[in-house]
């Protein structure tokens, strides 16, 4: 009985054992889980930035030949610019009756060669010139008669002057020379001259034949001169000159 017992017992070990062997097998073939059918919650959106911009292409260099013809061009102008300018000042300083310096060119030319009389210790003269018997030839003839007399002085003054030689008209019936390297008994001389050959114009107006004349000072130019100075120098000694011509024409004063 005892053997039974315990034979029985053994066998209800063993049956334990082979139930929890077939559970476990049952356990791991047990498939897993489904998932869920519900969506996954999505990650909220990410701030929106602008846009950015497109890059702005580089221009490309100018050609060397592009540029080369712009600078040629812009020379051009600049060359039409200077020229403009150029011609403006010398119509600003130029009589345009008689195509010589004015007042303002003559004055600006004396400066000059003031200075350089003064750096280079040259010499030089100016002679001012008042044509005679004018107002008469305007008064009985009109202008046109008095610019007849005046343009013809102008070409007696050209022909007896060098190159190098300056004239200029400083006003109505007045005109200035500045003349180069003379000594002051060269300058009287010329100033003399100038007066003869002017003297020596014969002019016909309304069948009529008049003569005008002229009287000249002078004044020298050397190391201390000062310009215009030197222009009021050679003024009075032209008024000078004049009341000296008067009076040799008529010695009485009655005219």
């Amino acid at each position: 009985m005892p053997m039974k017992k315990k034979i029985k017992a053994t066998g209800a070990r063993t049956g334990a054992r082979a139930a929890k062997r077939r559970k476990g097998v049952e356990g791991a073939r047990k498939p897993p889980p489904r998932a869920s059918s519900a969506p996954a919650p999505r990650p909220p959106p990410a701030p929106r930035s602008p846009a950015p911009r497109p890059p702005v292409a580089p221009q490309p260099p100018a050609a060397p030949n592009d540029a080369k013809a712009a600078i040629r061009r812009l020379k051009a102008q600049l060359a039409q610019a200077q020229a403009r300018i150029d011609q403006l000042e010398a119509s600003a300083d130029t009589d345009f009756l008689l195509d010589i310096l004015n007042r303002r060119g003559f004055e600006r030319e004396l400066n000059r060669s003031v200075a350089y009389i003064k750096r280079y210790h040259a010499s030089g003269a100016v002679i001012v010139l008042d044509v005679d018997r004018l107002k008469p030839i305007n008064d009985a003839f009109g202008h046109a008669a008095g610019d007849q007399v005046l343009k013809a002085v102008v070409a007696v003054l050209a022909r007896h002057v060098r190159s190098s030689d300056v004239i200029g008209r400083l006003g109505g019936d007045e005109f200035a020379l500045l003349l180069w390297n003379l000594s002051e008994t060269d300058a009287r001389a010329k100033a003399a001259s100038l007066e003869q050959a002017i003297d020596e114009l014969r002019f016909t107006f309304g069948g009529r034949t008049v003569s005008a004349g002229a009287s000249a000072g002078i004044a020298i130019l050397g190391p201390h001169a000062e310009a215009g100075r030197a222009l009021e120098e050679a003024d009075r000694a032209m008024y000078i000159r004049k009341a000296q011509r008067r009076h040799e024409r008529d010695p009485t004063g009655d005219s």
